[in-house]
């Protein structure tokens, strides 16, 4: 029950029993972000100030200043990170693989431009080369210009950053890894990742430039009971063509709106239990993780009888021409963020678009 709020924020509804509230009566006071989850279901927030827009050769930029959130990096309509909770998102991908692994050194990092996968890594004491190669060097520079927490990570002696197709660097290089991450945008039609998330990709160049007994992991999209066959099933079973070994887990992150998922795969086992982990969470890592420790990890990768039911079951494989993609695309309402640059509440002059 209540009202149905218009775009432009002017109550359409009559409230309960034909009473309206006062408070969603007339026009909203906050600027809020939109994103279309679903075609019929759309998540949205208010924000404080838009503190940055603009736009490279690849993707649309943003960084909002958001009012439950604190500050969100979105690109091309699509929430990446949001301050308060991507510790969940970045301490998930990162560490299942490092902790399981006897001794990561070397790793790759597809993707990552935000620079929080990087930070994630560089807790590890083992761990002595890190590169991190992001298609986008304006997303690259955004994010050391305005996300201060990654600052130290973009200092350390041990990163290397390039600024190329991650395909191609992996196929083109001869460097082998103990460790590569896909940190990449999601597959959505007409953007520059889908091609990453391949049979073919994971085949001929992940697993060739794995060093023996090393571990790939990659985000795998929304995981939620009804969201999972979007593509997170279908991911898992591409790798399940390509690697003896792979575990699917998945973690609730408020600013998605949703469980998210991540698949971790190698040709060697995975069998330390949620103890061992701990330990090795002592021995290894720098600083105190906020989400992630053994029995973190069990429950995670415990799915719901509903999606292990559907994982087992799922049979497509993902190529180029039979990909799947993340549905919808985000927007800052313009009429809100019109009035916003009039009070003097956006923050930065836009980025120079290169579109």
């Amino acid at each position: 029950m209540g009202d149905i709020s218009c775009s432009n924020g002017i109550s359409s509804g009559n409230g309960v029993n034909g009473k309206s509230h006062s408070s969603l009566n007339g026009y909203r006071k906050s600027c809020w972000y939109e994103e279309e989850i679903e075609e019929n279901l759309r998540w949205c927030f208010a924000l404080n100030s838009i503190l940055h827009t603009g736009a490279s050769q690849y993707q649309d930029i943003a960084l909002l200043d958001t009012k439950p959130f604190g500050k969100a990096l979105v690109i091309d309509g699509k929430l990446q990170s949001a301050e308060v909770d991507e510790f969940i998102y970045h301490e998930s991908l990162v560490h299942p693989a490092f902790l399981h692994h006897s001794s990561p050194k070397t790793v790759f990092i597809m993707g990552g431009g935000e620079g929080s996968t990087a930070r994630e890594i560089l807790r590890h004491k083992t761990v002595e080369k890190v590169v991190m190669c992001d298609i986008d060097e304006e997303v690259v520079e955004f994010c050391k210009a305005y996300l201060v927490v990654n600052r130290e990570a973009f200092c350390d002696p041990r990163l290397e950053v390039i600024i190329n197709d991650a395909r191609a660097e992996l196929e083109n290089g001869k460097e082998c890894y103990d460790v590569i991450i896909g940190d990449l945008a999601d597959p959505i039609e007409g953007g520059p990742c889908y091609k990453l998330y391949t049979k073919s990709f994971y085949e001929h160049t992940v697993k060739s430039r794995l060093n023996q007994g090393g571990i790939f992991i990659t985000q795998a999209g929304p995981a939620g009971i009804f969201s999972h066959t979007e593509v997170f099933s279908c991911i898992y079973n591409t790798l399940r063509q390509v690697f003896k070994y792979v575990v699917p887990y998945s973690a609730h992150i408020p600013s998605y709106a949703d469980t998210w998922g991540w698949v971790m795969a190698s040709d060697s086992p995975f069998m330390l239990s949620a103890d061992e982990l701990d330990t090795r969470i002592k021995q290894r890592i720098t600083g105190e993780n906020r989400y992630l420790d053994g029995k973190t990890f069990s429950s995670a990768s415990t799915l719901s009888k509903a999606v292990r039911k559907s994982l087992d079951n799922e049979t497509h494989v993902y190529t180029e021409g039979t990909a799947r993609f993340i549905y919808g695309h985000g927007s800052v309402h313009q009429q809100n963020q019109a009035k916003l640059i009039r009070n003097g509440l956006m923050e930065g002059a836009p980025a120079k678009s290169t579109k």
